[in-house]
């Protein structure tokens, strides 16, 4: 892929590329919604994402190309830029933006950017541009930020520049991420534990329902909002910055300070979902996988009833799931409203297990989802 790449590079350019950059995506494996209520949730990176190759050009422009997609943008060197519609660019367009706010001296690059994950599937796309760029800038201009500060300037561009309110998971899974770990993560105080995850005789399905979703116009937004209403009603009474600073039992003696049914239930989803995590990287520490499958199906079934974030294409493939002997758990990933589910597949399985999901979602949704199978990865590197 590589050698094709470069060819491209140079037909869009006229030059050789010099460098070549890479950031995963990334799958959650258990801990849904809880990156923006100050709780844990317990990430790993994954083996596709996206490739970035690069070369200075003396024209102080940046140009950015897609073999992805055929927008285009040439733009100067200036003090600040600004979001452009909903075109792909504004991700690497963003990420530039804050270097510059910053501080930080940059010049005119040529950028050829390449994907291999499903874009609106739930599997953070726009953080492994924002991060790959990030990356990349960081190295080719010697900024000088750490890792961390390269996620916190890449959240803000999400929060600011593209204008999602999500939390800082994404940005922290692909550029932390590890081979065959999991990482559990403290999204209040960013203070993180790299978890053994060995998978053994089993493989990662990710299996994309195809169904169009976009973050930003989901109700994401709502679930926020939702949240700091339950969180506020809470602080009538007990004094705590996030729904996460509280656990089951608190909660069931404290959740009649939420008046509203469905406010409650949302709270709710948060609290025993933060607990399952910490459930969850016990299981994977002593190797439990099957313990690990529950908790992976006793999380989408929260999701499905109280958060409601699921729907019939994600709920048919872990139907699918709960029925096929050789699936040791399964669940929704990512924010929800269609995007990807997950699963635990023997590899010897695996082909068959495609198949037949695959003819079972067809027959039900009346379109096919595809079905990948990954590898847990690393994390932003150079190539």
């Amino acid at each position: 892929m590589s050698e094709y790449l470069k060819k491209q590079f140079k037909g869009f350019f006229g030059q050789e590329n010099n460098t070549i950059f890479f950031a995963p995506g990334r799958v959650n494996l258990i801990g849904e919604h809880i990156d923006y209520n100050g709780g844990l949730v317990m990430p790993c990176a994954i083996t596709y994402g996206t490739t970035l190759l690069t070369a200075p050009n003396n024209d102080g422009i940046f140009r950015f190309r897609s073999i992805d997609f055929p927008e285009t943008l040439d733009i100067p060197v200036k003090e600040f830029y600004e979001k452009t519609g909903s075109t792909w660019f504004n991700y690497p367009l963003g990420v530039i933006h804050n270097f510059i706010k910053e501080g930080k001296k940059v010049q005119g690059l040529d950028m050829l950017f390449y994907g291999d994950l499903p874009i609106g599937a739930g599997l953070s796309s726009s953080a492994s541009i924002e991060i790959v760029t990030a990356y990349a800038l960081n190295t080719l201009f010697n900024a000088g930020f750490s890792k961390l500060e390269l996620v916190l300037l890449s959240k803000k561009v999400e929060n600011e520049f593209i204008g999602v309110n999500s939390g800082i998971m994404d940005q922290f899974a692909v550029t932390f991420g590890e081979k065959e770990k999991a990482l559990k993560l403290n999204c209040e105080t960013l203070d993180y534990e790299a978890v053994d995850c060995n998978l053994g005789e089993n493989i990662l399905a990710i299996i994309n329902t195809n169904k169009p979703r976009k973050l930003a116009e989901s109700k994401y937004n709502e679930r926020v909002s939702e949240c700091q209403t339950a969180l506020n009603a809470l602080q009538q009474e007990l004094k705590i910055n996030n729904l996460c600073d509280i656990n089951s039992e608190t909660f069931e003696k404290y959740k009649h300070l939420i008046q509203d049914n469905t406010i409650r239930e949302r709270a709710r989803h948060v609290v025993e979902e933060n607990d399952r995590v910490e459930l969850a990287a016990i299981a994977l520490a002593e190797n439990r996988l099957a313990d690990f499958g529950k908790l992976m199906y006793a999380s989408h079934d929260s999701l499905k009833n109280l958060y409601e974030v699921s729907g019939v294409e994600l709920d048919t493939l872990v139907d699918f799931c709960l029925s096929y002997d050789d699936v040791i758990g399964a669940r929704m990933t990512g924010a929800g409203f269609g995007g990807c589910a997950i699963a635990l597949v023997k590899k010897s399985s695996f082909e068959d297990f495609s198949t037949k999901i695959t003819d079972y979602y067809t027959r039900k949704i009346g379109y096919a989802p595809s079905v990948y199978s990954s590898h847990i990865g690393a994390g932003v590197r150079e190539l």
